[in-house]
């Protein structure tokens, strides 16, 4: 478990873990009023949160399946990275997918924040790469079953 410093500037308590073995934690609508999001149409919604995480870390940004499966509502850049130097408030941009408008309630569950240890890479140059089975295949080469 790593610690993250919080600013809290919203008027939900901080997002927590739903069981014990969750990864990730739901984030919260800030919102004045609720807010229509139109088929097809993307807002940043706010959190009231910004966060300060460790150096080799980042906070990914990612759908909550309910409201995915439930209403056709995703995070658009999903995963959104949240790198360790952003200091602002954590946005998420939603999307509506579905052919009806779907109304964001103030305090509504709208996605959830997975926070992952990662490495920077150093570029290594070289004009030619290691050989593997599958080689240069991608985009559904490898079959559908």
């Amino acid at each position: 478990m790593i610690e993250v410093s919080v600013q809290n500037e919203s008027p939900y308590d901080l997002p927590a873990y739903a069981t014990s073995a969750s990864a990730g934690v739901d984030l919260r609508a800030v919102l004045e009023a609720p807010l229509a999001l139109k088929p097809l149409e993307r807002k940043i919604i706010g959190t009231g949160l910004k966060i300060a995480l460790p150096e080799g870390y980042e906070a990914q940004v990612r759908p909550r399946s309910g409201l995915a499966a439930k209403h056709g509502i995703s995070v658009l850049n999903a995963p959104g990275t949240i790198d360790a130097d952003y200091r602002g408030e954590v946005g998420v941009i939603l999307v509506n997918l579905s052919n009806d408008a779907f109304t964001i309630q103030p305090g509504e569950r709208i996605a959830q924040l997975v926070v992952a240890k990662h490495e920077q890479i150093q570029w290594k140059l070289t004009q030619q790469l290691s050989t593997t089975e599958r080689g240069s295949g991608g985009f559904g080469s490898t079959g559908k079953k």
